[in-house]
């Protein structure tokens, strides 16, 4: 039986990380938690997350209709993009949403993170691509992250923050911080000449660390057409609106770590597609 209130003080609590880490301001971010197929725990819209009380949470459908709140409080206009996580990824027990300074700064430069420079973002967090951008509180935000889903378990919002989720409330946090980590570590390392990446050798190395853990989410420890059928990291074009526009454009990052039910590529097609992306990218 799912003790309500524990899991109230564990939002909350995660809530004061997020506000004491600079991850948000004021009353930036929202935080979800699934407690069954169709009950789910969120914080309210208006409300600082480092000053929550599990009072302050409300329970939402899974179509994000109230389902139990206080007076005074509802939930964030942006749960629609939490709901669109657990419909698509049954997997998924919590949501992060939050404003980290330098991941969000890549999010308004609009670059993602998929540089590997740490063994630990490598193996545990894989590539961060950036949802195209969504006006808050509509349909746009779920619609333009839906597709990146199947694949990932982070993305960046473009000119918003990033999002995070997993198995549970922790385990959806710590990746937030580690979104973040790595967002810092790869603007510092630019700052002192570039980071020194390694090698596509040694990143199949650790997706194959990966593999042999039987580590939970996804991650493209598999195929990336933009680099020549190998992988994902070492890349940077995965967000490349050039990229976008040829057709087998859903089939990236399809792989032995990606979901059940993604298509299943043609091999003649990813040849051919492989093929038109490394001539775009002037990479023949």
């Amino acid at each position: 039986m799912v003790n309500e209130f524990e899991i109230k003080k564990q939002i909350c609590d995660i809530g004061k990380r997020i506000y004491n880490r600079n991850m948000v301001a004021a009353n930036d971010g929202n935080i979800s938690v699934k407690i069954s197929e169709n009950e789910f725990l969120c914080t309210p819209t208006g409300v600082s997350k480092g000053f929550m009380t599990p009072e302050f949470i409300c329970k939402v459908d899974k179509k994000g209709q109230v389902i139990q709140a206080n007076p005074g409080f509802k939930p964030s206009s942006e749960i629609k993009m939490h709901m669109r996580v657990y419909e698509k990824r049954p997997d998924v027990g919590s949501v992060v949403h939050a404003h980290p300074m330098y991941a969000t700064s890549f999010a308004i430069a609009g670059i993602p993170l998929t540089q590997p420079i740490m063994p630990e973002a490598v193996i545990s967090l894989g590539c961060v691509p950036i949802a195209e951008y969504g006006t808050p509180s509509t349909m746009e935000i779920p619609d333009n992250l839906e597709k990146y889903l199947p694949y990932f378990d982070a993305v960046l919002l473009e000119n918003h923050g990033a999002l995070t989720w997993s198995t549970d409330l922790n385990a959806a946090y710590m990746k937030m911080e580690s979104v973040e980590f790595y967002a810092q570590l790869l603007y510092q390392s630019k700052l002192l000449g570039g980071p020194k990446e390694f090698d596509e050798k040694n990143v199949e190395k650790l997706y194959a660390i990966r593999r042999k853990f039987g580590m939970p989410g996804k991650h493209p420890a598999s195929i990336c057409l933009n680099k020549d059928g190998k992988n994902c990291h070492n890349c940077g074009a995965c967000n490349s609106e050039e990229y976008k526009q040829f057709p087998g454009y859903q089939y990236d990052f399809v792989g032995k770590d990606a979901s059940a039910d993604a298509p299943a590529a043609d091999a003649d097609l990813v040849a051919s597609i492989t093929k038109q992306v490394m001539a775009q990218l002037g990479l023949k």
